[in-house]
């Protein structure tokens, strides 16, 4: 091999030296641009979860202020149907009460003070026994009195028709009373309706 001379020498040094440039600045490219594709990767993710967490918490918040309205309009709602439903419980128990006036002026009324009255006998079993009609039926007595075969008593206040007897050795109240019948169905009163088969 022949010896190189000096330009020669200097000719294979810049090129040595630009070869080590370039593969020095390759690797520095690389490694750039490889650190740059992770912060990039990074910089995405963290713009996805950000973005994930903005469309939850959006998502979130609609469905509670969806969910606060329809409670409100459910309770709305329900207001209106109970308001509905005492409207309609009170013109129906009002027509009750006119039709039990017309029911104690006719004579099915007389009977069924009577058995009422006969039936507080039979349960009193022979004790002691008080029998009370209402104030309103005070001209029936005597016939009561009569049909039954015991004493009957006119109540000091009014009960709205019916009888009521006490048993005083047991402590006993048997209450027939149209009041007391009327307040009961009050209490225990469900308006059905609605889809055809209630």
């Amino acid at each position: 091999m022949k010896p190189l001379n000096i330009e020669e020498k200097l000719q294979h040094f810049a090129q040595y030296s630009m070869e080590e440039a370039r593969g020095h600045y390759d690797g520095v490219i690389r490694e750039y641009t490889a650190t740059m594709e992770e912060i990039f990767q990074d910089y995405q993710e963290k713009k996805r979860r950000q973005e994930n967490l903005e469309v939850k918490t959006e998502t979130e918040r609609l469905i509670r202020e969806n969910n606060k309205r329809i409670s409100e309009e459910q309770t709305r709602i329900r207001r209106t149907l109970s308001s509905r439903h005492d409207e309609l419980k009170d013109k129906l128990f009002v027509e009750m009460k006119d039709r039990l006036v017309r029911f104690a002026e006719s004579p099915a009324y007389q009977q069924l003070l009577v058995r009422q009255l006969k039936e507080a006998i039979a349960y009193a079993r022979g004790e002691e026994l008080i029998l009370y009609i209402d104030p309103s039926d005070a001209e029936r007595k005597l016939s009561l009195e009569v049909a039954v075969g015991a004493p009957v008593r006119v109540s000091s206040y009014s009960f709205n028709g019916g009888t009521r007897a006490v048993i005083p050795g047991r402590n006993i109240l048997i209450d027939n009373s149209f009041e007391t019948r009327l307040a009961e169905a009050r209490e225990n009163f469900k308006l059905k309706g609605g889809t055809g088969n209630e």
